[in-house]
């Protein structure tokens, strides 16, 4: 359900859809559904597995279902010799027939979960060091096992799924690129993930590369572009069946909208972002490389806009509720907050305590590698210093310490 976008709901629908075209009634609720999910129903009706099958391309049993145990008939006796002499006679043949059976289910479900679940992995790893080479390296290493993968798989939907995987390894390097500030290398890594996710027909995998390609347009200062790259992110299946991903590519149109200079335009797509993340169901699976987003993310994009619009205090007010919630493990998310909130100060000619606000992202990474892209935030950050305050003795004093991190890092 997770890999497909689907909800209670929306399985509910799906199947109902299979059923009324084999000629059944559709009575598949999101109940149904739940009881699927607990276990509560473990061997659903034969019509309900087969429009299940439908849907996802497999057997119950790879769906994690479990067939009844079979009553087995009352018979007499089997003479002991007649049993050897019938599986002395058929060992060549079953020999013959296992090699087969064995070389067609090579790759399959197990495959996948396994794959997948290297995916999960490299996002707690970017989480951790943010975007790097070796990062890249084993991204790219598993997007290379599953197209190799699937050329063996067993189905369309296994090949599909495989071909799933890999644009969601592919674009975790590209993601790796961007924090990493190597643009045209992301750029070249997204229009492989995209290829890709259109292989799997997978609108998750869609609209993460959509997301990532608004990413990289804002960072290359090609904001029109960005704009049309968060609207296509916006018309993916996903985005239109689940707010929760909506509230992101509003989110990151607002922000396009804001670098544009475009007020109104960027504070209606923040309406739209918080309104469909009002209506999301925050308990719903979602894929890891989203699990960054909810309102305290909400609230640090918020600041963006707010900034880029003119509005310093608003800014900094997001900025504040945005660190009161993002939790503490997502180290670089809190310092990439932090330092927003600092310029949101700088904005407000508050320099003094921006630049005690700006000192405290040292102290978060402290220990860790500051990413390309937090460093290029910092940079801004001095640019706006020097610029505002080019006397301020507490601004040379940051100066310094901006430098002395700068060549530690």
């Amino acid at each position: 359900m997770r890999e497909s976008g689907l909800t209670q709901a929306g399985l509910a629908d799906a199947v109902n859809t299979h059923l009324h075209r084999d000629g059944y009634e559709g009575t598949v609720s999101d109940r149904t559904v739940r009881n699927w999910l607990t276990g509560k129903t473990r061997w659903p009706h034969a019509r309900q597995r087969a429009a299940l099958g439908a849907v996802f391309g497999c057997t119950a049993e790879e769906l994690g279902f479990v067939p009844p145990a079979r009553r087995c008939p009352a018979t007499e006796p089997e003479d002991p010799v007649r049993r050897r002499n019938f599986l002395t006679a058929t060992t060549g043949t079953t020999a013959a027939v296992a090699v087969p059976l064995v070389a067609q289910h090579s790759v399959g479900t197990s495959d996948v979960m396994r794959l997948r679940s290297g995916v999960d992995a490299l996002v707690a790893l970017d989480a951790a060091r943010g975007g790097h080479d070796e990062l890249q390296r084993r991204a790219l290493a598993g997007a290379a096992e599953a197209l190799e993968k699937q050329k063996l798989g067993a189905s369309q939907r296994i090949r599909q799924r495989l071909f799933s995987v890999a644009a969601d390894y592919t674009s975790m390097a590209a993601w790796s690129a961007i924090d990493a500030r190597q643009m045209d290398r992301a750029s070249e890594l997204l229009g492989h993930a995209l290829y890709l996710a259109g292989m799997a027909k997978d609108p998750v995998a869609e609209m993460r590369v959509w997301n990532s390609y608004a990413m990289l347009l804002h960072h290359q200062n090609e904001y029109t572009e960005a704009v049309d790259a968060a609207y296509a992110a916006q018309g993916t299946a996903i985005a239109r069946r689940q707010p929760f991903f909506a509230s992101l590519a509003h989110a990151r149109t607002a922000i396009g909208h804001a670098n544009l200079g475009d007020r109104q335009a960027a504070l209606r797509s923040l309406g739209h972002a918080q309104e469909a993340l009002g209506k999301a169901d925050m308990d719903e699976p979602t894929p890891s490389w989203i699990a960054f987003y909810g309102p305290a993310e909400l609230m640090a994009l918020t600041a963006i806009v707010r900034d880029r619009i003119g509005d310093a205090a608003e800014s900094e007010a997001a900025s504040h509720a945005a660190l009161a919630t993002i939790p503490k493990g997502f180290r670089r998310n809190r310092a990439m907050a932090t330092a927003r909130l600092a310029l949101a100060q700088l904005h407000q000619r508050d320099v003094e305590q921006a630049c005690a606000t700006a000192s405290t992202v040292f102290t978060l990474m402290s220990g860790h590698p500051i990413p390309g892209r937090m460093r290029s935030l910092l940079g801004d950050y001095y640019r706006d210093l020097i610029t505002l305050a080019p006397h301020a003795s507490i601004a040379r004093e940051w100066g310094d310490r901006y430098r002395t991190e700068w060549s530690r890092l």
